[in-house]
């Protein structure tokens, strides 16, 4: 899927809001935001800082990305459940705020939770994730 350059800065935006909901960021997560960034096209020295600034970071307006299609949002959801059930804890403010973002680009509630579910039965925590089929528009 091809996606522009804004929708791929929301995407990475959208989950580094994300993992800091608990205020904390594990290794695992750590890993997964730089291999996601470097999906997407960002540079690792631009990821590794971002994700050290994000929990001291009040600049950033926290709010649920919008995106230019639901499909996009629904792998953005995706990946999103993926990262936050790497830790193997979801804590109670990254589910709300997917919910939000879900809420916010039109994706079924239901659907939401079919997918919560599908995340947290996952054994292999550093899985395919959905960014690997998306494609930056230049």
């Amino acid at each position: 899927m091809k996606i522009s350059k804004i929708d791929s800065s929301n995407y990475l935006k959208g989950l580094m809001l994300l993992i800091r909901k608990d205020h904390r960021i594990t290794e695992t997560e750590n890993i997964l935001l730089m291999r996601i960034g470097k999906s997407l096209g960002f540079d690792a020295e631009f990821c590794e800082k971002t994700i050290n600034d994000i929990l001291n970071n009040n600049f950033i307006e926290d709010t649920p990305p919008l995106f230019a299609e639901k499909e996009l949002a629904v792998k953005f959801i995706k990946d999103g459940l993926a990262v936050i059930f790497s830790d193997n804890i979801i804590h109670p403010a990254e589910e709300e705020w997917l919910i939000a973002t879900a809420v916010k680009n039109d994706v079924d509630l239901a659907r939401f939770y079919e997918f919560k579910k599908e995340y947290a039965a996952r054994q292999e925590k550093m899985a395919r994730l959905e960014v690997d089929d998306l494609i930056v528009s230049q």
